[in-house]
């Protein structure tokens, strides 16, 4: 759960610190309806980079920033829709464009959601502890840079493998980046770090651990999930139904976003993806993969899953052609060719590794299910192209220069996506999937027998107590707020 407990000694040094740097945080509220920002900070924000360590972009963690890099104020819901020229399925897939959070991708929100709390709360002291991010990719620069703008001291954890892009910008940000052995599939090294600095660092350390973490699931089940509706209340017609949302597994935060959405459309589907190269909820499998960000083997502690429906592995080799398809001049052209809008083509950047993994994954659920045109399918674009340059050069050296025949073939493969490696979840599956958390949470990483029992047989009580606590942070919030003085 998340403890609102307040240590009041360490929150006065905390309050102190944040007048010091001119420090406002945002309510839960503000990120979902930026409208209510005050005057002076949109204002503030009109000189202020998207990417700036400024702790006004603090108030930039919203789906709903204005798509520009500099100065940019609040719109409604960044998102695309994909037509069928492109996805070859009649179903209306639409995604949320995760770009335009500062760092460009929407884990600044999954880790304000997990530091904020501790912030105001006391529990954690910017003037003498360091928060810790172990992760697979985009958390721990999320967490980098929440820490920046909230004037804390921050540790980067990630796998070495990770993109050069991460490293480099996370030099610059962190205060230590430590690199553990192997893929985005590697969790457990990441684990057995931040064992062995717990053990070195004692208490001058917090771990954030996103898999943990019920911060990251609360963040996105109130922010991503209004965000979801929001945009199917402009999209959907009167003939419309809503089918379901599909993300990829990584940390689970994401997945949040469907209890929401199925608590508005209780027969809506919450779907889990994730690597066919690593089937860990399919086939209890292992493995290592190219969809950067997803990180698996293992079952997330703060994954609902009794409330998931149905779980698709996703090829990455898939998601690698189609990355150049949907990146390079060729592929652009060809698309073109053959019916796709230019103003999508131009915007196809927009899908990062991931996201391309998540739309094959919404493209097989709309298979599955023979949707139709009055169908619509909802996913989530985490980050963009901004963050692969060196996945598009390793291409280019491995296998040349993107030709027209190879168009030709990336292009087949999109239409002809198939709906293998699937899984409808009933009772018993999806059981056989919450139980391989007690190797992980139990016996690895020291959580209690009864909680995880708890998730399961007193599921509505125990989820349900986690997504009443919005109000009572938010009131916390701007109790602390008052107390700096600044607002």
């Amino acid at each position: 759960m998340i403890d609102l407990t307040v240590n009041e000694k360490q929150l006065e040094k905390t309050v102190q610190r944040c007048k010091e740097r001119d420090i406002i945080i945002p309510t839960y509220r503000q990120m979902t309806h930026p409208q209510l920002i005050p005057d002076s900070i949109k204002y503030e924000l009109k000189n202020i980079g998207l990417w700036d360590m400024h702790p006004r972009n603090l108030f930039r963690i919203t789906w709903k920033n204005e798509p520009v890099h500099t100065g940019g104020g609040f719109d409604g819901v960044n998102y695309m829709v994909l037509p069928p020229e492109l996805t070859g399925v009649k179903a209306k897939i639409i995604a949320l464009v995760g770009k335009w959070f500062p760092t460009g991708a929407h884990k600044v929100g999954a880790t304000f959601g997990c530091l904020v709390p501790r912030l105001i709360t006391g529990q954690f002291g910017p003037t003498s502890q360091k928060a810790v991010w172990p992760s697979t990719g985009n958390y721990c620069r999320g967490g980098a840079y929440d820490s920046a703008l909230l004037a804390c001291e921050s540790i980067a954890i990630l796998p070495e493998e990770m993109s050069k892009e991460r490293f480099e910008w996370l030099s610059n940000v962190a205060g230590e980046v430590i690199a553990t052995p192997g893929c985005e599939s590697n969790v457990k090294e990441i684990f057995d770090k931040c064992w062995e600095l717990r053990k070195e660092r004692g208490d001058d350390i917090v771990i954030f651990n996103q898999f943990d973490e019920f911060g990251n699931h609360l963040w996105h089940y109130e922010i991503t999930g209004s965000a979801l509706a929001e945009v199917l209340k402009a999209e959907m017609g009167p003939d419309d139904q809503y089918t379901g949302v599909i993300s990829s597994t990584g940390s689970a935060g994401t997945l949040g976003c469907g209890d929401y959405m199925k608590e508005l459309f209780p027969q809506s589907k919450i779907v889990a993806a994730e690597a066919l190269q690593c089937p860990t909820l399919l086939h209890n499998g292992f493995g290592g993969h190219r969809i950067e960000g997803i990180g698996d083997k293992h079952v997330p502690w703060i994954h609902n899953v009794r409330n998931t429906d149905m779980v698709i592995a996703v090829d990455d080799e898939k998601t690698i052609r189609l990355m150049r398809l949907f990146n390079e001049e060729k592929g652009l052209d060809y698309l073109v060719q053959n019916g796709v809008s230019e103003d999508l083509v131009q915007n196809l950047d927009l899908l990062g590794i991931s996201s391309i993994g998540n739309l094959i994954a919404s493209i097989k659920f709309a298979k599955y299910y023979e949707l139709t045109e009055n169908d619509i399918v909802m996913t989530i674009f985490t980050d963009s192209m901004e963050l692969y340059d060196s996945r598009m050069r390793e291409q280019h050296e491995q296998k040349g220069l993107y030709s027209h025949d190879d168009a030709v073939r990336d292009l087949e493969l999109l239409n002809n996506i198939t709906y293998d490696n699937m899984l409808e979840l009933d009772y018993y599956s999806k059981k056989r999937i919450h139980n391989l958390k007690y190797y992980t949470w139990i016996e690895q990483q020291g959580r209690e027998l009864d909680e995880l029992n708890a998730q399961w047989y007193d599921h509505r009580n125990y989820w349900g107590e986690i997504h009443a606590m919005t109000p009572k942070i938010d009131a916390l919030i701007e109790e602390f707020n008052q107390k700096t003085g600044l607002i």
